[in-house]
């Protein structure tokens, strides 16, 4: 049967106009993508269907129509089919072979697939160790390559034979031939999410976006909104989920788990927990995502509602990943490490390709110091998805407990190209810099991270330190008065512990420009702390003592009022800071 007879239209343009078609084509699919083994598609479509409005009898989509060669093949499709489900795939195939029917043909070639991907994770799973990549494969690719590649070229595959073939190139490291499969696979049957999914992990950056050609229908929307989160364009994502919302799938919870995932990437924790709360509320069995949600309540340090997260999860299913994942997260919250690594460990156990539980060992590795195995995990991480920052960052890190800082840079780097605007990858990378002594470089990194929304509140203070290596007391003055300024303004309680090294850098400043009533200002500040508490006694008494002599401010040297115009790197503006009026500080 050629391609185009297997051609399934979808409403063109974003056009959510007739929702009714719409929950039509999806329930069809859902159907189709069962019948052929694709669990998590047909969960998809379901999931999206069961979010609009119930059809009435009549307008329900009739059974997929069969042929004669499905009637031929119905009941070795059938008896194979139950085989599949008991996951018992070369049984299956077993049956199957010589049937002509695409939908048998497809559950044919998918359980040869799956059966050399299960032979290839148990070989994995005893060891996670350094295992070289590509040294366990599977099989079954190359021999799936041929036979799909020869049927590709005569057109005798639909839909779900291209995605089929795609995921085999992809697997082979074939990225640009499975893109255009994948590709292909779209506009022959647009309604099949896992083609556009598997597409969304083959696009590196906006740029190889723009150059596809994808079909115009409303499932580009959904691609377009999941790729955009998956690029950390988060704000592009939100818009599009909320044009989605607006179209009528206000209450698929596919949407707003997205959503909560978006909010995540941009650390908004406030709004993140709260749609994740409200997410529960709607799906309390719902497994997919807690991963990220615990990953919330673990910044928050929420140990309450993490550990009833894990036991709920517990309850609905011990042996998901994701399960697994919170258990170790909920662990690592209690500084118990060892016990977070093997629940992670678990998670890998039952998918070795799991992202999240790869880093988050890593993470643990680091925090018991074992350097090689962190080194180890965040490298599988980076195999899985290139666009994991975390892993990139995660080896930064680990490189710079090597002291290996060019290793450092290279991986901050990475990290900072995934996510630009993040503060703490720019933070990194000046930190990388100052020790390979490429100042002005580092300096940069400092400035650059303050412009974009410093989320630690520690890039001025290193900035302000530099300048007083490089002897620049005023631009050091400056930036350590924005600092001051920028952790008061917060409301915060202070416990930053540079809040008193900067008064008392301040304190001495003012002290040798003779402005005796900022020093003294600041040095009752340096008081209230206990590692700068001398300094500023000893400070008002030498300022008392010059006052008693007659010494009298001087009104020649001004306090600074701008950062200086050599910081403003990439054209940012700099920004007029006032003089630090001390009389509305209060620790």
């Amino acid at each position: 049967m050629a391609a185009a007879a297997m051609v399934v239209t979808a409403a063109g343009g974003g056009d959510f106009s007739d929702l009714r078609e719409i929950k039509k084509q999806l329930l069809n699919v859902a159907e189709r993508s069962r019948e052929r083994g694709l669990q998590h598609s047909g969960k998809w479509a379901a999931e999206l269907a069961f979010a609009l409005e119930p059809l009435p009898l009549n307008e329900l989509p009739p059974p997929p129509e069969l042929t004669e060669e499905d009637a031929r093949d119905l009941d070795a499709y059938t008896l194979a089919k139950s085989y599949f489900d008991l996951k018992e795939y070369d049984r299956a195939a077993y049956f199957l072979q010589g049937c002509k029917s695409q939908k048998a043909y497809f559950l044919y070639m998918y359980s040869r697939y799956l059966s050399g991907e299960k032979k290839k994770d148990d070989e994995t799973v005893d060891s996670l160790g350094p295992l070289e990549k590509g040294q366990v494969k599977n099989e079954a690719l190359r021999e799936l390559r041929v036979e799909l590649s020869k049927k590709h070229k005569a057109q005798e595959l639909d839909g779900f034979g291209l995605y089929l073939y795609g995921v085999v190139l992809r697997k082979l490291d074939l990225v640009k031939e499975a893109i255009d499969v994948f590709v292909e696979a779209a506009h022959v049957l647009p309604l099949h999410w896992g083609a556009w999914l598997e597409l969304c992990n083959l696009i590196t950056d906006k740029e190889m976006l723009k150059f596809l050609s994808l079909p115009d229908t409303w499932m580009k929307e959904f691609f377009l909104a999941h790729i955009y989160t998956e690029l950390q364009l988060i704000e592009e994502a939100l818009q599009k989920y909320q044009s989605l919302i607006d179209a009528g799938f206000s209450k698929s919870t596919y949407i707003i788990s997205q959503i909560a995932v978006a909010y995540h990437n941009i650390r908004d924790i406030d709004k993140a927990l709260s749609i994740f709360n409200e997410l529960r509320k709607q799906d309390p069995y719902r497994i997919e995502n807690m991963d990220t949600f615990s990953n919330l309540l673990y910044v928050r340090s929420m140990k309450p509602e993490l550990s009833y997260l894990a036991h709920n999860l517990c309850e609905i299913d011990k042996y998901r990943v994701e399960t697994c994942c919170v258990i170790g997260n909920y662990y690592s919250l209690r500084s118990q490490h060892e016990k977070a690594a093997l629940y992670f460990q678990r998670a890998l156990k039952l998918n070795p390709r799991y992202l999240g539980a790869w880093t988050l060992m890593g993470h643990e590795y680091m925090e018991m110091k074992n350097t090689s195995a962190a080194i180890q995990a965040y490298r599988h991480a980076i195999e899985v998805n290139k666009r994991d920052y975390r892993a990139w960052y995660g080896l930064g890190q680990t490189y710079e407990i090597l002291k290996m800082p060019f290793y450092c840079l290279y991986y901050y780097r990475r990290a900072h190209q995934l996510r630009p605007n993040d503060s703490r990858m720019l933070v990194a990378l000046g930190e990388c810099y100052e020790k390979l002594n490429q100042l002005v470089e580092a300096k940069k990194c400092y400035w650059r991270a303050y412009a974009v929304g410093d989320v630690e509140k520690m890039a001025l203070v290193k900035l302000a330190k530099l300048h007083e290596q490089l002897n620049e007391s005023e631009q050091a003055a400056q930036c350590y008065i924005k600092y001051i300024q920028d952790i008061y303004s917060c409301g915060e309680v202070v416990e930053h512990l540079e809040v008193s090294t900067a008064f008392r850098y301040l304190a001495q400043y003012y002290f040798k420009c003779k402005l005796w009533d900022e020093a003294s200002a600041c040095a009752q500040k340096c008081c209230a702390f206990n590692d700068t508490r001398e300094e500023g006694k000893a400070l008002l008494r030498q300022i008392l003592q010059l006052r008693n002599q007659g010494e009298t401010s001087s009104t020649d040297v001004a306090a600074p009022f701008f950062l200086p115009a050599s910081l403003s790197a990439n054209n940012t503006p700099t920004r007029r800071v006032s003089p630090l009026n001390l009389s509305s500080v209060t620790p």
